[in-house]
C-alpha cells in the first residue's frame, strides 16, 4: 500500500521541480511511512510513499522494466501476482524482487494497457514510458484506491490524495458549483468530479493516456448485469462458498501482521470465519463501540469472536468529537458527510497498534443486495397503481405525526411520487431537494444536472429493478462513499484495508444470480446467509442489519453544540456563503428544540465549513 504523486509537463515546458514533487509526497506521508522514492527526467516526475506489506526489502519504488524504459509508481495490492509472474517468466521476463509492483511493471511492458484487465486486486498506478514519452494512469475495477488528476496545456498532475495537488504552486482553489450541489445532496462528491473545478477523479475500471500534452480516457472494465445463469440453489451456494474462500485466502498474503475488523454482523463475521480456516494462528479481530447502548455492537462482535476463537480486541470510545472532526476533514480531502467515517477511523486506530493490514466486510451489501433501502424500494415498486393513493395517505400521516418520524414519512411519500431513478436516489441522498434548495439557494440550482441521473440512464432498462439499483450503487455510492471512507480512514492510520467481497469473481457471480437468490422473504443477502450457515451460529445470521453509526443527535446537543454555535455565528461562515446562514441556523434550532433530528444535516454543514477553512483559507 502506498501513495503516489506525479507531474508530467508538455513538450517545451520547464522540467518538473523536484522540490514540488517532494512537497506533494510529504503531504501523503501517512499513506506510506516506511519508504519514499522518485523518478525524474526532463518531462516527468514520479513519486511514491510506501507502506511495506509484501517483499519489505525488495519492493522499493519506482519500479522499472525493459532496462528503465518503463517507470512505475503503484498503490495497492495484486492478489494474482504470483500467477502473472509465472506467466511472464515463461515469456522470458526476468525479475529482481518478489514484489507485486514489479509484476505490474513487467506486465505493462509486455502487454501494455491490456494488462489492467488481468490484474486481480486494488490499485491506482502511473506508468511513464520513456521511449514514447507517454504517461498512463489506471485505477482498479471498483474504485478501492483513489486517483486525482489535473490537466492543462502546460502539465498533468496526479496524486492519490487531493492534498498533494494543492502543494503545487499556482494550483487554482476554485470550487466546482455542481460538485458542491452534489455534496449537499448526497454527502459526497460523485466521480469524475472533484470539489475543485480544475481536478477530476479517474473513474474505476478506467485508464488515462497522456501523450504530447493531450489526454484520453478509456474504460477497460465494466460490470455486466445482463448475464444471467440458470443454476440450482444448492450449486450456487457451493460455488459461492468456494469463491468467497478463495477471495479471503488470496487477501491474506502479507509479510506483516494482519487481522480483521469485526462488527458481529453477517459480512465481517463471514470474512473472519473464512480467515480462521486459513490461519495457523488465532486471527486478530478489532471492534469499537460508543458508550451509548444504541451505538454499541461490542456484544455481537464478542459473541462471534468467541465462536470462532479469535484473538479479539475491543474498545469503548468517548472521543473528543470536535478534535476528531477536524482531523477527519484533513484526511478525507473533500467535503464528506458520512459520519461512519468516525468509527472507521477509530477502529483503524485500534487495529494499527498491533497490525499493518486488515480484511474488512465492506461491499457485502452492494454485492448481495443487503441494504434495507433496497427492500423498501422494491416493496414500493410492487404497489404499482396503488402508489399514488398510498403516497397521499403517507403525506397526510406525516402532517399528523410531526417530528422526526413525520419528516421521514414525508420523504417516503415524496419518493413514491417520483419516477426512477429519483425515486431510489432519494433514499441514498443525505438531503431532500427542499433542504438542498434552502441550504444553497436558487443560484446553485440553475443548470445543474444530477450526475447520478446520468449514471442511471447509462444502465440498461432490460435489467431487473434490483439490478438497476445495485448498478447505481456500484457506480457511485460504493466507490465515492464506502470505499473513500475505508481507504482514507485506514490510510490515515497507515493501515491497509482489503475487501474480499470485491473480488471480481465474487461480484460477477453474485450479480449473475437470479433476484430470488439475493432477496427472499423480505430479506437481502439470502444466498450469503445460506452459505454462512456452515460457519456461523444462527443468531448471527438472524441479526438485523445495523449500520456503523455514531450518536450524532446526542453530540449536537452535547460536545458538538459549542462548535456548531460558533461556526454558524462566525463572520467567515456568513461571508463565505457556501451555505445559507439562516437555513443552517434553522437546522440547529430545529434539532435543539426536538422538532426534527437534523444531526446529519448539521454534520454535513460543519464538515463543509471546516473543510473550507483547511483547504481554502489555509493558503
Amino acid at each position: 500500500m502506498c501513495g503516489i504523486i506525479g507531474i508530467v509537463v508538455a513538450p517545451g515546458q520547464q522540467p518538473p521541480d523536484a522540490a514540488v514533487g517532494q512537497a506533494m509526497n510529504d503531504a501523503i506521508r501517512h499513506r506510506g511511512p516506511d519508504d519514499e522514492g522518485y523518478y525524474r527526467d526532463a518531462r516527468a516526475l514520479l513519486g511514491m510513499r510506501r507502506l511495506a506489506i509484501i517483499d519489505i526489502v525488495g519492493g522499493h519504488q519506482p519500479m522499472s522494466a525493459d532496462g528503465g524504459r518503463i517507470q512505475l509508481v503503484f498503490n495497492g495490492e495484486i492478489y494474482n501476482y504470483r500467477e502473472l509472474r509465472a506467466e511472464l517468466q515463461a515469456l522470458g521476463r526476468e525479475f529482481h524482487s518478489a514484489s507485486d509492483s514489479e509484476v505490474v511493471a513487467q506486465a505493462f511492458a509486455e502487454w501494455g494497457e491490456r494488462c489492467f484487465a488481468r490484474l486481480d486486486g486494488m490499485f491506482a498506478l502511473a506508468v511513464w514510458d520513456r521511449r514514447t514519452q507517454t504517461l498512463v494512469l489506471a485505477r482498479d475495477r471498483f474504485g478501492e484506491k483513489p486517483l486525482f488528476y489535473a490537466h492543462d496545456d502546460a502539465r498533468l498532475l496526479f496524486a492519490s490524495e487531493l492534498k498533494s495537488l494543492i502543494e503545487v504552486p499556482g494550483f487554482r482553489r476554485e470550487l466546482d458549483p455542481a460538485a458542491l450541489r452534489s455534496y449537499v445532496r448526497y454527502g459526497y462528491v460523485p466521480t469524475p468530479a472533484s470539489i475543485f473545478a480544475s481536478v477530476r477523479k479517474l473513474p474505476p475500471g478506467c485508464y488515462l493516456r497522456c501523450s504530447d500534452g493531450r489526454i484520453a480516457i478509456e474504460r477497460y472494465y465494466a460490470l455486466d448485469f445482463s448475464r444471467r445463469q440458470a443454476i440450482a440453489p444448492a450449486d450456487a451456494e457451493q460455488r459461492l462458498a468456494e469463491l468467497l474462500d478463495r477471495a479471503v485466502h488470496s487477501r491474506m498474503v502479507a509479510d506483516v501482521p494482519f487481522g480483521a475488523f469485526l462488527s458481529g454482523g453477517l459480512d465481517s463475521s463471514t470474512v473472519v470465519a473464512l480467515m480462521t480456516r486459513h490461519s495457523s494462528q488465532r486471527v486478530r479481530t478489532y471492534s469499537i463501540g460508543f458508550k451509548e447502548a444504541a451505538y454499541n455492537e461490542l456484544s455481537d462482535a464478542r459473541r462471534v469472536a468467541e465462536h470462532l476463537g479469535t484473538d479479539h480486541h475491543e474498545l469503548v470510545v468517548e472521543p473528543d468529537a470536535v478534535s476528531l472532526l477536524e482531523q477527519l476533514v484533513w484526511y478525507l480531502d473533500e467535503p464528506f458527510a458520512d459520519s461512519s467515517a468516525v468509527p472507521t477511523f477509530l477502529v483503524s486506530q485500534l487495529a494499527r497498534t498491533q497490525v499493518t493490514m486488515v480484511l474488512t466486510g465492506d461491499a457485502g451489501d452492494e454485492t448481495f443486495a443487503g441494504y434495507t433501502r433496497y427492500l423498501r424500494f422494491l416493496a414500493l415498486q410492487r404497489l404499482g397503481p396503488l402508489k399514488a393513493p398510498v403516497a397521499i395517505a403517507a403525506r397526510a400521516g406525516a402532517g399528523l405525526v410531526g417530528g422526526s418520524f413525520g419528516y421521514r414519512l414525508r420523504g417516503v411519500a415524496e419518493r413514491m411520487r417520483m419516477p426512477f431513478p429519483e425515486s431510489y436516489l432519494g433514499s441514498v441522498a443525505m438531503s431532500r431537494p427542499e433542504t438542498v434548495q434552502a441550504l444553497l439557494g436558487a443560484a446553485l440550482q440553475d443548470g445543474y444536472a444530477d450526475p447520478l441521473h446520468a449514471l442511471a440512464r447509462d444502465g440498461s432498462a432490460r435489467h431487473s429493478m434490483l439490478d438497476r439499483i445495485v448498478e447505481l450503487d456500484f457506480g457511485s455510492y460504493l466507490p465515492d462513499d464506502i470505499l473513500v471512507k475505508v481507504d482514507r480512514m485506514a490510510m490515515a492510520n497507515s493501515l491497509e484495508g482489503r475487501v474480499p467481497f470485491l473480488d471480481p469473481n465474487v461480484v460477477e457471480f453474485a450479480v449473475s444470480l437470479p433476484d430470488a437468490l439475493r432477496v427472499r422473504h423480505g430479506r437481502g443477502k439470502h444466498i450469503l446467509r445460506r452459505v454462512a450457515e456452515r460457519w456461523l451460529p444462527a443468531d448471527v445470521l438472524a441479526k438485523p442489519k445495523q449500520g456503523f453509526a455514531i450518536p450524532l443527535g446526542q453530540w449536537f446537543r452535547g460536545p458538538l453544540r459549542p462548535l456548531a454555535e460558533d461556526v454558524l455565528a462566525s463572520r467567515a461562515f456568513r461571508e463565505r456563503g457556501l451555505i445559507d446562514a439562516a437555513a443552517a441556523r434553522a437546522c440547529l434550532d430545529d434539532h435543539l428544540a426536538g422538532r426534527a433530528d437534523r444531526g446529519e444535516s448539521l454534520w454535513l454543514i460543519l464538515s463543509l465549513e471546516l473543510w473550507a477553512r483547511r483547504f481554502l483559507d489555509a493558503t
